[in-house]
């Protein structure tokens, strides 16, 4: 056995702190959270330490508000950045993420030269964008996480509607993160039977909707900040793919040269990740109308790309 893998996670708030659990809980390898804020880093990586004996998981937790820990990950989960307030929109964000999302970048190349990674930062696709551009990767180790939480809001929706076990119902769902996403009803399953033969129409256009708007539900409800046990597990299981070498396949944000007639943009498609990370991206045809909602979303997705001019 070679040494055990490495993760970093960035931004020790809700999401990065909940992603560390996971990772522990799964044994996928030694863990660096790291967030400017002293102390709370450190704490939480402690806590989570003395969580091992009672659970049982061997890996190291460690805190810093410095990457100098971080040297040599597998993987880095970028969760820094603002989170949207109730009433905020995704672009408020825009700048001051892309200038936060720089600055780690900067510091986690510097040091795992070989990582790949994983952006989970908001506005998520133009973070990724910002994130390939600043690191100078290849776009096969820049991806980000969106699709596999949406369709995991969708698989919940839908498997409360059938009344039958989540494992059973796989959902699709294209496009970027936010409101433009693309669910498609025709690809997603109970137990390999299209959901369009279980439901009728309007209560899958009903989950559809409430799948888009899921993260403003959890906002709205939450008050004080935004969903993350959903949001860092679908994080955690990109990692798992990738260290395990899994080749499963999720849907994520990529970077697509003509895949989908979309170019030069991070657009979630479905997507194979094993240990090169993004190792292939699965191209499926579409109909005419699920084609222009997803180049819809493309071009939201432009927009924020050229408000920033990347």
């Amino acid at each position: 056995m070679g040494a055990r893998k490495k993760i970093t996670v960035v931004g020790a708030g809700n999401v990065g702190a909940t992603a560390a659990h996971w990772l522990a809980a799964k044994e996928l390898g030694d863990v660096v959270l790291v967030d400017i804020v002293e102390g709370v880093p450190q704490g939480k990586a402690l806590d989570l330490a003395q969580a091992a004996p009672v659970e049982g998981f061997d890996v190291r937790m460690t805190g810093a508000n410095t990457y100098d820990d971080t040297a040599d990950s597998d993987v880095v989960i970028i969760t820094a950045g603002l989170a949207r307030k109730p009433g905020m929109s995704r672009d408020d964000l825009l700048k001051t993420n892309a200038g936060i999302v720089s600055q780690v970048v900067d510091e986690c190349v510097k040091r795992s030269p070989n990582s790949i990674l994983i952006i989970v930062s908001n506005p998520l696709d133009a973070m990724c964008q910002v994130a390939l551009r600043r690191s100078g990767f290849p776009k096969h180790r820049v991806i980000g996480m969106a699709g596999v939480l949406d369709s995991a809001r969708m698989r919940c929706f839908l498997a409360e509607a059938l009344d039958v076990s989540v494992e059973n119902v796989t959902a699709f769902v294209l496009g970027g993160h936010g409101d433009t996403m693309v669910p498609l009803p025709r690809f997603s399953t109970c137990a390999g039977i299209p959901i369009t033969e279980l439901l009728p129409k309007d209560q899958i256009d009903a989950i559809v909707k409430r799948t888009a708007g899921g993260g403003a539900e959890i906002v709205s409800l939450l008050k004080t900040g935004s969903a993350y046990y959903a949001p860092s597990a679908a994080a955690v299981e990109m990692t798992e793919s990738i260290l395990k070498d899994k080749k499963k396949i999720l849907p994520c944000a990529a970077y697509l040269e003509g895949e989908y007639g979309i170019n030069g943009l991070y657009v979630g498609v479905p997507c194979k990740l094993g240990a090169r990370g993004l190792e292939q991206i699965i191209e499926i045809n579409l109909t005419a109308e699920e084609r222009i909602a997803l180049h819809k979303s493309a071009s939201a997705v432009q927009e924020l790309v050229d408000v920033l001019g990347l």
